[in-house]
């Protein structure tokens, strides 16, 4: 099962990974104001570096959510290792002066709150906590720099003594990461992302 589980989580950043090559190749040719949906050209070796590609630092975000739903610390703190890997691979070169320094503050932001959950294995309770800043984190991201594809702000009211809390979710499909299988069901959701 947990080779399966990884297997699935692995296609499921190369396909976001094939994707959106075949989406660059369209953007390359048209110039926009807004930096955030242009790229750099993709290099032939696999280790190249592009400009302002979130889809990896996503999956793995995704994975951290499906995870924490699924009360699995040890796949959270993975998750959250995946999200240290993926950071540096995001080239910040070309945004505009303002954008570079929003995504560097949430960048060190994500690192800060993606090292406590990688290092809090067997502790769901913290990588929960540190989930509420991540996610408004990514939100951040979506909404300064745009998405690939429709993202899903949706809200917990119950977590953290009813002050409530979101994450971010490719999904319409409520699996609550703050309570697992306690509460799965519980959120609604806020916002389309797109």
């Amino acid at each position: 099962m947990k080779h399966l589980f990884l297997g699935l989580i692995a296609s499921s950043v190369l396909a976001l990974t094939a994707c959106n090559g075949n989406a660059e190749k369209k953007s390359e040719s048209t110039t926009h104001a807004d930096h955030s949906t242009e790229t750099a050209p993709a290099a032939n070796d696999a280790t190249s570096h592009e400009q302002g590609n979130f889809s990896e630092l996503y999956a793995h975000y995704q994975h951290l959510t499906f995870a924490l739903s699924s009360d699995n610390d040890k796949e959270a703190a993975n998750a959250a290792k995946g999200m240290l890997e993926a950071l540096p691979k995001i080239k910040s070169d070309g945004f505009s002066a303002e954008d570079k320094t929003t995504y560097e503050d949430i960048a060190a932001d994500i690192q800060e709150h993606a090292e406590h959950i990688s290092d809090n294995l067997g502790n769901i309770a913290h990588q929960r906590e540190h989930l509420v800043t991540l996610s408004k984190d990514f939100y951040d991201i979506a909404k300064t720099f745009g998405t690939e594809k429709p993202l899903y702000k949706v809200f917990c009211p119950m977590y953290d003594n009813n002050k409530g809390a979101y994450w971010i979710s490719d999904s319409k499909e409520i699996k609550n990461p703050y309570y697992g299988a306690e509460m799965l069901s519980c959120g609604e959701v806020q916002e389309e992302l797109k």
